[in-house]
């Protein structure tokens, strides 16, 4: 049982440094990546959408996104979304295409996109922390109800502990990895 509850903790830890690093995909470094727009949902037909189930999404260029919609209907809506959303890209459109022009990133905005990814790396260690205090709860219901022995519970929530540790160490290094992408010129 106490294996079952360590194999679950790992596994949900796994998932939430993951997600983390899905999440600093979608922060701008200067860049063009078709990533930038995974967090962006439009408002289709009264629906939250995300953009990549009404367009294709692409890099031609460095410093250039294209977005193709397969509804012509939905450009603006799509605009409207990306003008709205907090990555400071304006877009424009020839009634087909929808090009995002991604400019060299200033220092300013540099230091603003690090808190962001701090804030970030600060949820997933949050997330983390969640799932070590509810195996740890666990843990302590089944020592209570006589299933495990004071010593087993403890071992466990050692490992437990080594498992959190090295899950934030790892999201650490992620952080650390994404802000000198994000401070290079």
């Amino acid at each position: 049982m106490i294996d079952e509850l360590l194999v679950d903790a790992r596994e949900r830890m796994a998932k939430s440094v993951e997600s983390t690093r899905h999440e600093f995909g979608s922060i701008r470094t200067g860049r063009a990546s078709p990533a930038l727009l995974d967090r962006i949902a439009v408002d289709y037909y009264g629906a939250s959408t995300p953009l990549k189930q009404l367009a294709t999404i692409s890099a031609p260029e460095p410093r250039l996104l294209t977005i193709q919609p397969y509804d012509k209907n939905s450009i603006k809506a799509i605009e409207r979304a990306i003008q709205e959303s907090d990555i400071g890209l304006t877009p424009g459109n020839d009634g087909n295409l929808i090009r995002l022009a991604v400019p060299e990133l200033t220092e300013e905005r540099r230091k603003q996109l690090v808190k962001v990814v701090r804030q970030i790396a600060e949820e997933g260690r949050v997330a983390i922390r969640n799932v070590r205090r509810d195996v740890m709860h666990d843990l302590r219901e089944l020592k209570e109800a006589g299933e495990a022995g004071s010593d087993d519970e403890h071992r466990a929530e050692q490992e437990l502990q080594k498992v959190t540790d090295a899950r934030i160490k790892e999201l650490d290094e992620l952080l650390k990895h994404k802000e000198e992408e994000i401070l290079e010129v």
